[in-house]
């Protein structure tokens, strides 16, 4: 009786037999290496039966594109420092990767840092929030801390260490939205009779009329500004300055007072988006205001003398240094108390000034390239706002911040 013939199976086949230890073993070819050599995986399972579903899986995985790569997994601790310090440091902006970087040292990293990373459950994230929430973080910080996660575990994710996201899995915290209260034409008129007693009159115009963030207000430059065709650009932000310690840590002071500090960051970044970096056309009333600012920063120039720092930024102190955000968002808070104003947030002037465009009927395409903003998601933010505010400004559309007598 002849013998039948065994027949080789081709290359990449995946296998299951048994092995002289006892166990049943699988082999299953998901890919090739980054030497140009086949990724044979292997798995080892006491029943065979357990070893055909762990090769079936492997064949799912490699066919989905979601097998794990070769290598060490590490820890989620490990993952995120790598991600904030050699992948999101060399494409985000300064404010941007320094909020990364408090999420993960100050929450992260503690909270979950010591789990495997390809181990890592949507349970381990809520657990988490509520953990924060619970010892006094607010549900903003969590859900920062969620964003932050997410977005380091989506890189994770895109380069086969893991094979699916927890943190767009798991439950964010919920966040109320607050409501937008711009202020009325009778607060913005008051806000700035009172803030042409003081210097730097037309950075709150800017603010209420055009609606600018205050790192674009403080971040421009004369060069920005032209006055004959009454036009501006947008195209930078001043940024909070971090320092860190010239004298080695001697001083026993933060490093913000060290007698021998050290800029830590630029003075300022490129506008957070394309849309950021605009052109926009200034009422008549502002050029006036701009022009007798410049005169007023020339006056402080000849008295200042050889202390003067020829910056070239459009809203300085007394000695041409360019105005730093803390400072200015005293400023601000000072001068609602002086002008009898509600109080409220910075920001809250460039909602005043976005809910004016869109209730006059400015087209919300318009609107947003005034603004800056890259989706209209952010237009609807403003369009539930008071009757008061919005018969407020429909009685006002010819003189809507200075009351020209020719509208009354």
């Amino acid at each position: 009786m002849t013998e039948k013939k065994r027949t080789r199976q081709p290359n990449g086949t995946s296998s299951v037999y048994e092995g002289k230890d006892g166990y049943w073993h699988g082999r299953v070819t998901v890919g090739v290496r980054d030497d140009g050599k086949s990724d044979r995986r292997h798995v080892m399972r006491k029943s065979k039966a357990d070893a055909i579903r762990a090769v079936r899986k492997l064949e799912r995985d490699r066919d989905s594109a979601t097998v794990q790569a070769l290598g060490r997994v590490g820890t989620v601790g490990e993952w995120l420092e790598h991600w904030v310090e050699n992948i999101a440091a060399a494409v985000v902006r300064e404010n941007t990767l320094a909020g990364y970087r408090v999420a993960i040292r100050t929450h992260l990293i503690p909270g979950i840092g010591a789990h495997r990373l390809d181990r890592l459950q949507p349970e381990h994230l809520e657990k988490l929030y509520a953990r924060m929430i619970r010892n006094g973080s607010s549900p903003g910080t969590a859900h920062q801390a969620h964003r932050t996660l997410r977005t380091a575990l989506g890189e994770a994710e895109r380069r086969g260490r893991i094979t699916r996201n927890p943190a767009a899995l798991a439950k964010a915290p919920r966040v109320s939205e607050s409501e937008v209260e711009p202020y009325s034409v009778d607060e913005v008129r008051r806000l700035l009779t009172t803030a042409a007693e003081g210097r730097n009159h037309a950075r709150w115009a800017i603010a209420l009329a055009l609606g600018l963030r205050q790192g674009e207000v403080l971040g421009l430059r004369w060069t920005d500004v032209d006055l004959d065709t009454g036009t501006l650009l947008v195209r930078r932000g001043r940024l909070r300055p971090r320092y860190r310690h010239g004298c080695g840590g001697s001083c026993g002071k933060k490093a913000g007072y060290c007698p021998n500090r050290v800029a830590d960051r630029p003075e300022t970044d490129e506008t957070k988006s394309r849309a950021g970096r605009r052109a926009i056309g200034l009422p008549d009333e502002l050029v006036a205001l701009l022009k007798s600012h410049r005169e007023e920063q020339d006056c402080e120039r000849d008295t200042a003398a050889q202390l003067w720092r020829d910056s070239g930024y459009v809203f300085t102190d007394e000695r041409g240094e360019p105005l730093n955000p803390n400072t200015d968002y005293h400023h601000w808070k000072k001068l609602l108390c002086d002008a009898g104003v509600r109080d409220g947030r910075l920001h809250d002037a460039r909602h005043t000034a976005a809910t004016v465009l869109l209730i006059l009927g400015v087209p919300e395409r318009a609107v947003m390239g005034l603004m800056g903003w890259s989706t209209t998601a952010m237009a609807a933010r403003y369009q539930h706002v008071t009757g008061v505010v919005r018969t407020d400004v429909a009685q006002r559309v010819g003189g809507l911040i200075w009351g020209r007598p020719d509208d009354k």
